[in-house]
């Protein structure tokens, strides 16, 4: 339900009122019970440029990719996804600053990701491996729960590669996946309600969580400072830039919070999908068997299964992976010919412009092969999800799930549980609302 417009129009941009003087449309978003659903809403009954408000501040979203196009703002620098973890955990966001400092962090961040891949590709093999071993061990028709097994290996693949061999020891990612969960069970939403203020069980548990898991930072950031260690992880990288422990400490966060999570769902969805579309995942098989032979997947050969980079593109695009990213407008900008007033918050509803028709011919089905398309491919990277602009986390999670569906696809067919309807949870990252099922026979 959307409320009617009253005076407090927003820079004639078209959109909402103010619902409470105190909380702005926050009421509206709660009843549609996601940011997502509810500028699916906006966006139909106003068109592609719609405005709100979050409190008192003005929020303007933007629902078309031509949009995005032509949105001037000064400070296209930042990841509008980490912007968001790190406002949501109150750190201090790159957002104000010195561009200077907070373009070498960003840089430093990327080249963390990078480093810590190539030499943790073995171990993500590894991991892959005893996910297969686990899933062939298992009687033939019985019932895999997809989130629970994606979740627990992209914990693993998260934390070894992002802090290193302490958390070989299961019961230290048993504990970080007990704070992952507490954390994001409150900051998933992509705002802060208010509701965590009120009630004080949640609220500890949740700063307890927060506390429990820095110090855990702390401790791996010590015992990593000036020593060398026979595999390279992601903290290393940060280590030998130029920031302070709290830094470090933050970025690690920001890393190992939304890595999990991308990578769990990006994986999830994908395995989901192959089971529920037969063809793509013959041809999948297809393109692994004809690039990789018998031999392992190798860091070179990723380049060559062209396929399969389409079939995860596929799959952020029909799962809405993240289907809302944020920034502020800190310099006033233009659209269309409207202008945007400084400090603004800007969203952009990718979820909205993901399955759009004018973008996407028949948005609704999964179907890789659109993406033979260089107009497809350029408007995913548009959108950050491929491409120079592609988030960290998410070329992270395209990287172990590929390695990951090279160990399954060539090993596995993935069957559908007949009967089973999925619906989808719309948080910051898009999982499945309750359990995936799948099941798995051996290939021959």
């Amino acid at each position: 339900m959307l409320p009617k417009e009253a005076s407090r129009q927003a820079s004639g941009i078209p959109g909402l009122a103010p619902t409470d003087e105190k909380d702005g449309n926050l009421p509206d978003i709660i009843a549609s019970s996601s940011l997502h659903e509810f500028l699916v809403n906006l966006h139909e009954k106003y068109g592609s440029l719609v405005s709100f408000w979050f409190g008192r501040r003005l929020v303007v979203s933007f629902g078309s990719i031509d949009l995005l196009k032509q949105h001037i703002n000064p400070n296209r620098l930042l990841d509008p996804f980490e912007t968001m973890l790190k406002s949501l955990l109150r750190y201090q966001s790159s957002l104000n600053g010195d561009t200077g400092e907070s373009h070498m962090r960003r840089k430093l961040y990327e080249n963390g990701v990078t480093k810590s891949l190539q030499s943790n590709f073995a171990l993500i093999q590894k991991l892959s491996e005893e996910l297969l071993a686990k899933w062939l061990s298992l009687p033939e028709a019985q019932h895999v729960p997809l989130c629970q097994h994606m979740l627990g290996f992209a914990m693993k693949s998260v934390t070894q590669t992002a802090m290193g061999s302490s958390f070989e020891d299961d019961r230290e990612v048993i504990r970080f996946r007990r704070h992952h969960d507490a954390i994001w069970s409150e900051i998933g939403k992509g705002f802060l309600d208010g509701s965590l203020d009120k009630n004080m069980t949640r609220k500890k548990l949740y700063e307890d969580a927060l506390m429990e898991m820095e110090s855990t930072l702390r401790k791996v950031i010590k015992e990593r400072r000036g020593r060398s260690f026979n595999r390279h992880v992601f903290i290393d990288t940060l280590l030998q830039g130029s920031l302070s422990d709290q830094q470090i400490l933050e970025d690690t966060m920001i890393f190992s919070l939304a890595g999990c999570i991308i990578t769990a769902n990006l994986c999830t969805w994908a395995v989901y999908f192959l089971a529920t579309s037969e063809d793509v995942q013959q041809n999948l098989y297809k393109e692994m068997d004809r690039v990789l032979g018998k031999g392992p997947i190798t860091h070179e050969k990723i380049e060559q299964l062209r396929y399969c980079r389409q079939v995860l593109c596929e799959t952020v695009r029909t799962a809405k992976l993240t289907p809302v990213a944020a920034q502020l407008q800190e310099l006033e900008g233009r659209v269309d010919q409207h202008t945007i007033p400084k400090e603004t918050l800007v969203l952009y509803a990718l979820g909205v412009m993901l399955q759009d028709s004018s973008s996407w011919p028949s948005p609704y089905k999964f179907d890789p092969e659109r993406f033979n398309e260089e107009s497809a491919m350029k408007n995913l990277s548009l959108l950050g999800f491929s491409g120079s602009q592609e988030c960290p986390e998410l070329r992270f999670a395209y990287m172990v799930a590929t390695v990951l569906l090279s160990v399954l696809v060539r090993k596995l067919y993935l069957h559908p549980v007949k009967g089973q309807v999925m619906e989808t949870k719309y948080e910051l990252v898009t999982s499945p609302k309750e359990e995936a099922w799948i099941t798995v026979s051996k290939r021959s």
